[in-house]
């Protein structure tokens, strides 16, 4: 009896279903982006085109302030994460973890699975219980792991789909360990390595419910200061960061997606 995969576009209104559910998810950000551009006062009428609420954001000390502290923290923990990431695939792939691998990968995996909420908690009981205070380190420290799954993805994926051919015939030809890292491994990792760091990047940067725990006075994230801002109510501003945030994150992302597919030669 042979068994017939599911497919949605053959179910009966699927299309439209489909089409239905990402109007509900897309169109709220849509609407956010074009409002963004209303030069009226009240959000919710349309007053003409206009960018005004762009220049008063970057004219905002507060504003531009949490946004350096944001992009401090996101890059530091980029680098942290994107280092960590890559000595973790490379032991995950081509190490040997005799009855470890199993406990490795879910450790690993497990900020993707277990709620944000519940990570930020027990961060955040962590670092109390240690009397870690740190200021933006603490940040760091949070955001990195929070992220090294999201550097990993990529790099796993790249790793497995190269094989290890060119890899074995390096060894083969009595290049030490370091060598076939720095000239093969590296060159063909690359591209996953630059798309992971973008991932990382843009999960530090947007992050709002681990920042809201873990941040100190003096060291307020911009998510976690335009929550502030809304708790008056929505007002140009609050779209204008929004719209800004969201169009830096789509760039980094699609960035990172075209580099996932790039397949460079090794050296």
């Amino acid at each position: 009896m042979s068994q017939r995969t599911f497919n949605w576009r053959h179910m009966p209104g699927g299309r439209s279903l489909m089409t239905g559910l990402l109007l509900f998810l897309y169109a709220p950000l849509a609407i956010l982006v074009i409002y963004a551009f209303n030069s009226s006062r009240i959000v919710t009428v349309w007053g003409g085109f206009s960018t005004r609420w762009f220049q008063l954001v970057l004219d905002n000390p507060d504003i531009r302030r949490t946004a350096y502290t944001s992009i401090v923290v996101a890059i530091a923990a980029t680098i942290l994460a994107t280092t960590f990431a890559v000595a973790a695939v490379l032991a995950l792939e081509r190490g040997k973890l005799p009855g470890l691998r199993g406990t490795a990968e879910g450790l690993i995996a497990l900020p993707l699975v277990v709620p944000e909420i519940v990570v930020a908690i027990t961060t955040l009981v962590f670092f109390s219980a240690i009397g870690l205070k740190l200021g933006a380190g603490n940040l760091i420290v949070a955001h990195t792991v929070f992220c090294i799954p999201f550097a990993l993805l990529p790099m796993r994926a790249r790793l497995r789909d190269m094989g290890q051919s060119a890899e074995n015939a390096a060894r083969d030809l009595y290049a030490s360990e370091w060598r076939v890292f720095r000239r093969i491994t590296f060159p063909l990792l690359g591209p996953a390595i630059a798309s992971g760091a973008m991932l990382a990047f843009v999960t530090s940067l947007d992050d709002f419910i681990i920042s809201m725990m873990v941040s100190d006075a003096g060291t307020t994230t911009l998510p976690v200061y335009v929550y502030g801002m809304m708790r008056v109510g929505v007002t140009p501003e609050v779209n204008a960061v929004s719209a800004i945030l969201l169009g830096v994150s789509l760039l980094l992302v699609m960035a990172a997606l075209l580099l996932t597919g790039r397949k460079p030669a090794a050296h």
